[in-house]
């Protein structure tokens, strides 16, 4: 960052269904490049968005962090106040602060929360249809209680990696290895679960094929001891199928302390 620029960190939330995810595409619509077209006309310059991380198409978040470098005067008021008032209505900005020049949305984050929001009664409210994936099936939340504490400490989840994730080739770096620091299931309502992931990394679709493995497990479909065996076989055939974006949330990307609720 040259002398003068601020750096602008964004907290973002967004409805991810009409969008092709969160990274910049060259035809597609995404989070980041609608953001980026409107920081470009605000402040007359190319403005280059880092992300926390990223999410895909249909995928939600309610706590998005991503910063930018900018030599405009421009306050962080009129960045907050200009980009909601430019932005389609699935994109809100939620707060923008000045930070320090070595402050990077990705590489200072600790962490990040997931929520996967699962509906189980009969009718699916037309209003959660967008948000939550509908399971009719009868789940066994107490077998899928018992495999959660596997997943919890460093493991690698290669079972659970898609295509995509990572340079395989670059053998430097920890592959496939992430540290789970909770992994829990929220009954919110008699209809209404959620899964919650806190960790320190996630690879690509990981919490979706966690999801979807651990209906299988629900459903009867596999044993807790099964779940163990696919965790530790760094096999992705072995695991179940991705879960749909659209009932997945990104709460919050995590700076400091590790707070757990």
């Amino acid at each position: 960052m040259s002398f003068g620029q601020q750096n602008i960190r964004l907290l973002i939330s967004y409805d991810g269904t009409d969008f092709s995810g969160w990274q910049r595409q060259r035809h597609d619509r995404t989070i980041q490049g609608e953001i980026e077209r409107c920081l470009t006309l605000m402040t007359r310059e190319e403005i280059h968005l880092h992300g926390a991380g990223r999410t895909d198409a249909g995928v939600h978040a309610e706590g998005m962090v991503a910063h930018f470098a900018t030599g405009s005067p421009l306050s962080c008021h009129t960045f907050l106040r200009g980009l909601n008032g430019m932005l389609p209505g699935a994109i809100r900005i939620l707060d923008a602060v000045q930070v320090s020049p070595d402050f990077h949305a990705r590489f200072s984050a600790i962490g990040k929360r997931y929520q996967y929001i699962i509906y189980t009664g009969s009718i699916l409210p037309p209003h959660l249809r967008l948000y939550s994936v509908h399971v009719t099936a009868k789940l066994d939340l107490s077998t899928i209680n018992n495999c959660l504490p596997l997943l919890e400490g460093t493991h690698d989840f290669s079972s659970f990696e898609n295509s995509g994730s990572r340079d395989k080739s670059n053998c430097s770096g920890r592959g496939a290895v992430r540290t789970i620091h909770q992994a829990k299931l929220i009954q919110q309502t008699p209809d209404m679960l959620i899964f919650q992931f806190i960790g320190d990394g996630f690879l690509r679709n990981m919490v979706r094929n966690l999801v979807g493995t651990l209906l299988d497990v629900g459903r009867k479909k596999l044993t807790v001891e099964e779940f163990s065996t696919i965790l530790q076989a760094k096999d992705r055939t072995r695991a179940g199928a991705t879960a749909p974006a659209h009932g997945l949330f990104l709460k919050e990307v995590l700076y400091g302390d590790l707070i757990f609720s």
